[in-house]
């Protein structure tokens, strides 16, 4: 059975395709939060057979794409969809305030987390903003932090700093800068660095364990090298997590 299982974030979407549990393609293009349902089957119908598809699982952060999604996968996949959220089976309960409040990717990631590695475990996914979920010892989700993201930050500084021009996002040399450019890019590599540290620390005093961190997200190879919390980088966790939500749904 063919599954598509898509994560549509505010700035990028990452979609793949799986063949039971493994992974077989996978791809990651610009979100466009304004498409059709038209729009959106001949965007998947040029990386991929439609008609191969047997299911679509979907973790949007985009409300506007809702109704857009359920016509692509009606009309062009002609294929069951599953969107997560409020009623869906998970298998990781959820203590937060509102439940409703949780963004379907952070779920999803804990998920994956904890079918992949075990409880307790914090996320660290580095997309429009960096989300920190939390996992207790007794596999519950217990809520998290978010903190501004990474291109999200720099945008913000490019904008108001005449002087500044973007940088590409990459480790400088050393932490201390001889140049503008090094200057910004140490800023951003060992800033974002320390304030994972610091919040992950924070976290772990709050638990009381020394809880093991896995992160994800498009810009996470760029940071974990430098944050002495992260252990362990997992590209795809999101998508894990959206398949094992749609093998739960299924039973």
């Amino acid at each position: 059975m063919a599954l598509l299982a898509i994560d549509v974030g505010n700035t990028q979407t990452l979609f793949g395709l799986f063949e039971g549990p493994e992974l077989r393609e996978h791809w990651r293009i610009a979100t466009e939060r304004h498409r059709s349902g038209d729009e959106l089957g001949a965007l998947y119908g040029n990386f991929f057979d439609l008609a191969a598809i047997d299911g679509v699982a979907v973790a949007s952060t985009v409300p506007q794409l809702h109704r857009a999604y359920e016509d692509f996968a009606k009309e062009y996949a002609k294929a069951e969809l599953l969107e997560l959220g409020p009623g869906v089976k998970t298998g990781v309960p959820v203590r937060y305030d509102d439940p409703r409040e949780v963004g379907p990717d952070r779920i999803a990631n804990a998920v994956a987390a904890v079918d992949r590695y075990g409880p307790p475990c914090i996320v660290v996914d580095f997309g429009t903003s960096t989300n920190f979920d939390v996992v207790s010892p007794e596999g519950e989700y217990v809520g998290g932090v978010l903190a501004p993201g990474i291109e999200v930050s720099m945008d913000a500084l490019f904008s108001r700093a005449a002087r500044l021009f973007k940088v590409d996002f990459a480790a400088p040399e050393t932490v201390i800068a001889k140049n503008t450019a090094s200057s910004l890019q140490s800023g951003l590599v060992y800033g974002f660095a320390g304030q994972v540290d610091g919040i992950v620390g924070a976290i772990r005093g709050e638990l009381g364990v020394d809880a093991q961190t896995v992160a994800t997200g498009g810009l996470a190879d760029l940071i974990v090298p430098h944050a002495r919390t992260l252990e362990t980088i997992d590209p795809f966790l999101t998508l894990e997590g959206v398949r094992l939500v749609w093998e739960r749904n299924r039973a």
